[in-house]
C-alpha cells in the first residue's frame, strides 16, 4: 500500500471514530479506538512505540514513546487538548526525524469537526 493510500486510511478511519465518540475523552480512548479501526481496514499498527535518542552511536531511551506507527511508515500523534501548540508540532516533527519517516499525522480529538483536528506534517528528510 502506498503512504498516500495510508494516509487517506487515516483520515477516513478518525473521521469514523470521531463521528462515534464526540469530543470530551481521554487520548488513550481515541487511541485504542483509532488502531482498532486501522486493523479492520486491514493495516499494521503499533502503539505507544519505544523511540530512543541516538547519540554518540549509543541508542538511549530517555522515555520517548511514540503513539502510534501505521504500517511501519506514518507516525499519527494523538492529542485531547483545547488547543494545539507549536510543541505539540515539533513533537512529531522530531520523532519524524528521528524514526527517518516522510509522514506524520498530528490529531486533536477535541474539536467539533475532527477536519479542524487533523493537521498532516511532512518530513523533509
Amino acid at each position: 500500500m502506498e503512504i498516500k493510500d495510508i494516509g487517506g486510511q487515516i483520515i477516513d478511519a478518525s473521521i469514523k471514530v470521531h463521528r462515534a465518540l464526540g469530543p470530551g475523552l481521554l487520548e488513550s480512548a481515541y487511541q485504542a479506538c483509532l488502531a482498532f479501526e486501522l486493523q479492520q481496514r486491514g493495516l499494521r499498527v503499533e502503539t505507544e512505540v519505544v523511540q530512543p535518542v541516538k547519540y554518540e552511536g549509543l541508542n538511549i531511551d530517555a522515555g520517548y514513546r511514540l503513539d502510534m506507527i501505521v504500517e511501519n511508515s506514518v507516525i499519527i500523534e494523538n492529542k485531547s487538548v483545547e488547543q494545539l501548540l507549536p510543541v505539540h508540532q515539533a513533537q512529531l516533527l522530531t520523532y519524524l526525524r528521528l524514526r527517518n519517516f516522510r509522514l506524520g499525522y498530528l490529531i486533536n480529538w477535541n474539536v467539533q469537526l475532527i477536519k479542524d483536528g487533523i493537521h498532516r506534517m511532512v518530513n523533509n528528510l
